[in-house]
């Protein structure tokens, strides 16, 4: 059995993945940064010590010209160090002779009395140095500074502390935490909020699409997007959907006039069929009748082949073959092949060929089946009687054929449209039969050429389209 994985909302998945990462990121920051606290703030206690013993040592030695002052004088300087250190503790601090017999510290006399410290210690010239405690449990950080008087060690100051004491960071530790919990609450506060932003155009986006797929084009969106990607999703949704809603209408015109264009030749046929085979007609009328029929029969067929025609192109199932041709002759003979096979004699066809004839790399099948669409268009779009004016002119690497004729033109709400395969604007759609494939497949095929079809302009005086073709390359034309 399949099991269906549950989904869940865009804020919830975000808001809950941001805060993965953000916790994970900011656990790698603390403990990056209680490191560093801690390694600074040893060293920075360490640097003070040294400097508190070179200080102590130099009051020591201001009190006395060539010996230690008595015990009395020294205790001042020996008690409550620790809070200059910024630390709970007092180091301990000894003051030795220049034999290194303790003569005073901050201990208890008893704990003191009569104890050297160790002559290796004083013998090294280190300021600083770690010493282990006997049971190796312990860590210490030992600071010495010599007292001396006109430039002879008359005895030695020892700051002594543990390494725990030195490094506890118990106030730092607490700033940080508050510091960092305080961007995790304000990180997930804001992912959560930007995502509920981002989630909510898109919630609505997902519930037009809904709208859609049962059938309502009739969308409407209440936000109102700053963001440009948003912005530009939900309008080309709106577009989409309205689109669409055309479509559809398309779609439903189309069964309707593909059923009536094929029924109105196949109810004529069958009636003129039956009259001859009742005899109800006389030979001549019978006649008649068969012509009557043919016509109707090549009408259908004729529909029948735009409609594999285009099917065959939309699918790239027609090969074209492209050979070079000289545009002012390939034009000429396309104009004077449609104009020995229409049957208006009402209509003018006027043309401007190129000064200079250029080449072009196409099917000259294809692009007469262009200009013919052309032609017939316009011929349809002035009712029989007008003037068609054809002329050529040359841009970069293309050349440019306008058609232009004298009819009533394309309504503008139609003009968007006339490009969209079966789409049979408001003047063609009772007078005209036809499926609404001519342009379509003009264009189609134009774009196969590596050319284009356009649509210039059109107004109550006449319409121009506009058919581009690429130059060939090696133009014989241009030597």
């Amino acid at each position: 059995m399949f099991t269906k994985n549950k989904k869940v909302s865009l804020q919830r998945y975000w808001t809950t993945r941001y805060l993965m990462t953000l916790i994970i990121g900011l656990a790698v920051i603390t403990i990056v940064s209680a490191l560093w606290i801690r390694h600074t703030t040893l060293d920075n206690r360490l640097n003070m010590m040294e400097f508190m013993a070179e200080e102590t040592a130099g009051r020591i030695s201001n009190m006395s010209d060539d010996s230690l002052p008595s015990e009395f004088e020294m205790h001042r300087l020996l008690s409550d160090r620790g809070r200059f250190m910024n630390i709970e503790s007092n180091p301990t601090i000894y003051v030795t002779n220049d034999e290194g017999l303790i003569v005073n510290s901050n201990l208890p006399p008893d704990n003191t009395h009569g104890q050297n410290i160790m002559s290796s210690i004083l013998e090294s010239t280190e300021t600083v140095q770690s010493i282990t405690a006997d049971d190796e449990s312990t860590e210490f950080y030992l600071v010495k500074k010599p007292i001396e008087t006109d430039e002879v060690i008359i005895g030695w100051v020892l700051y002594l502390e543990t390494k725990a004491n030195l490094s506890r960071v118990d106030q730092e530790y607490g700033q940080l935490m508050i510091m960092i919990t305080s961007l995790l609450l304000l990180g997930w506060v804001a992912i959560y909020f930007i995502s509920g932003r981002l989630s909510k155009p898109i919630k609505e986006v997902a519930t037009a699409a809904k709208q859609i797929e049962e059938g309502n084009y009739h969308v409407q969106f209440s936000t109102k997007a700053k963001e440009e990607e948003v912005h530009d999703l939900i309008q080309s949704f709106q577009e989409m959907s309205q689109k669409l809603e055309h479509l559809e209408a398309l779609r439903t015109e189309l069964l309707a006039g593909v059923s009536h264009e094929l029924k109105t030749p196949v109810t004529s046929i069958s009636g003129l069929l039956r009259a001859i085979a009742d005899g109800v007609v006389d030979e001549q009328e019978a006649k008649e009748f068969l012509e009557l029929s043919i016509k109707e029969t090549e009408k259908m067929k004729k529909m029948v082949e735009d409609l594999l025609a285009f099917n065959k192109f939309a699918a790239n199932a027609v090969p074209v073959t492209l050979d070079v041709f000289l545009i002012n002759e390939l034009i000429k003979d396309a104009i004077d092949l449609w104009k020995k096979t229409q049957r208006t004699d009402n209509i003018k066809v006027e043309y401007t060929l190129l000064q200079k004839d250029f080449t072009v790399e196409v099917d000259a099948v294809r692009v007469q089946q262009i200009i013919t669409n052309l032609l017939n268009n316009a011929s349809q779009a002035m009712d029989g009687e007008g003037t068609i004016t054809v002329k050529l002119h040359t841009g970069p690497d293309k050349v440019m054929i306008d058609v232009n004729d004298t009819g009533v033109g394309i309504p503008d709400h139609d003009q968007p449209y006339i490009f969209e395969r079966f789409y049979r604007g408001e003047n063609k759609k009772y007078k005209i039969g036809g499926l609404g494939l001519g342009l379509p497949f003009s264009k189609m095929i134009a774009n196969v050429l590596n050319g284009d079809l356009t649509l210039v302009g059109s107004n109550h005086s006449g319409t121009t389209f506009r058919l581009l073709l690429p130059l060939s390359e090696q133009n014989p034309a241009n030597k």
